[in-house]
């Protein structure tokens, strides 16, 4: 078996946090968590995951500014960021694809919609 890929959920709400440990770890994959963007990308360069949850509502720093800091640099512009969307609007779906979010996922997510998001945007074998 290869190592286990690291998988980041940056989430203000510890019990969307918890849901998806839950869903991630069970799968195999390990979970670092953040609660806002700047705790994320002061964990980014220390763990380098292989793809990044990203609620877009969060306080001080929103979802939509995360993603576009963690694409814009050089060591992360190749990690996929999937938004986490309380709206499943195409408003949000637009403004994160310019961010430059690989897709969006709808809360409440389950286990299925978010494992299927990981293996849609990650691959196991090594770059």
């Amino acid at each position: 078996m290869t190592e286990a890929l690291t998988i980041m959920v940056i989430d203000d709400s510890s019990t969307i946090r918890r849901s998806a440990e839950i869903f991630l770890s069970d799968a195999g994959y390990q979970v670092l968590l953040a609660d806002d963007g700047f705790d994320a990308l002061a964990k980014l360069a220390d763990h380098r995951p292989a793809l990044v949850f990203c609620d877009i509502v969060m306080p001080r720093l929103d979802g939509y500014r995360t993603c576009a800091l963690i694409r814009q640099n050089t060591q992360f512009h190749a990690t996929p960021v999937v938004m986490l969307s309380s709206k499943d609007g195409l408003f949000d779906r637009a403004r994160g694809a310019m961010a430059g979010s690989a897709a969006c996922l709808a809360k409440p997510f389950t286990r299925d919609g978010m494992l299927a998001a990981v293996r849609a945007h990650t691959t196991s074998s090594p770059d």
